[in-house]
């Protein structure tokens, strides 16, 4: 028996998508091979996978426990399949439902405490979906200096049809001041921004970038043309003084800096 996947580092073609289920690496592998094959021993599983027989038996028992494999009993040796993968649909809506329930009472608890003068950090692809959600929340024009295209980044471009999606009907207007190399380095970006847009000269060009939208003012490093370094992470300072005070500054860096072809001014 063989089954089609590659196995260097016991990588496996939808990782990324089982993780999100909680699945650990040989589990998704496993997973993935029981999909591609159908009813197999754990003998099976194991040469097929290179995945150590005793790891395949505890991966086992924990698909079988999440309810994503069974069990098929044998005089000789068990079996194991997998379940239709539709099943992961029910997953997520008993997971919704269960927010559902209890969103409003959490809702409750968060606005009960002040939140007006807060600095955090978001680290990470997880902090960046954090971060653009912010953005739908608060609702109001956004002020990008130094922008990069960091939206296209491999780790996080996968979210952001969804955060298209969820700026349908509120009318956001972006305004961004890009560093010069984005006009060439990094130019599919540039349809997705909007007509608000203008370039800094080369020699301002930076590591870093600064979003402000309502009172929110997010300081980004470690950022490249078209996306971010290894590690990132940026401070979120939430202060209504503070936001204002950078779209002021925004407002002057936007009226030194040439026109591109397709701009309008902007009015704070």
């Amino acid at each position: 028996m063989v089954i089609n996947i590659t196995t260097n580092n016991k990588n496996t073609m939808y990782e990324r998508v089982f993780e999100q289920f909680g699945f650990s690496k040989n589990e998704a592998i496993i997973y993935e091979a029981l999909l591609r094959e159908g009813e197999s021993s754990v003998g099976d599983i194991a040469r097929t996978t290179e995945v150590h027989r005793r790891n395949v038996y505890d991966s086992l028992k924990r698909l079988i426990e999440k309810g994503v494999v069974f069990e098929i009993l044998s005089p000789r040796e068990n079996r194991y399949q997998a379940v239709d993968p539709h099943k992961f649909r029910e997953f997520i809506q008993e997971k919704q439902e269960m927010l559902d329930r209890v969103l409003p009472s959490l809702d409750k608890l968060y606005k009960a405490v002040p939140h007006k003068d807060e600095v955090f950090v978001y680290r990470g692809a997880e902090g960046w979906k954090n971060y653009m959600r912010d953005m739908i929340q608060v609702g109001e024009p956004a002020y990008f200096i130094g922008a990069k295209g960091m939206w296209l980044d491999e780790r996080v471009k996968h979210f952001f049809p969804q955060f298209s999606e969820a700026l349908k009907g509120k009318n956001l207007e972006f305004y961004h001041l890009f560093d010069a190399e984005v006009e060439t380095e990094c130019p599919q970006i540039i349809p997705l921004v909007g007509e608000n847009y203008k370039f800094f000269p080369a020699e301002y060009s930076t590591p870093g970038a600064i979003d402000v939208f309502g009172d929110h003012v997010n300081v980004l490093s470690n950022g490249r043309i078209g996306g971010f370094g290894e590690d990132f992470s940026f401070t979120v300072i939430v202060n209504h003084d503070i936001a204002n005070a950078f779209r002021t500054w925004f407002q002057f860096m936007w009226d030194m800096c040439p026109e591109p072809k397709k701009t309008k001014r902007i009015k704070i």
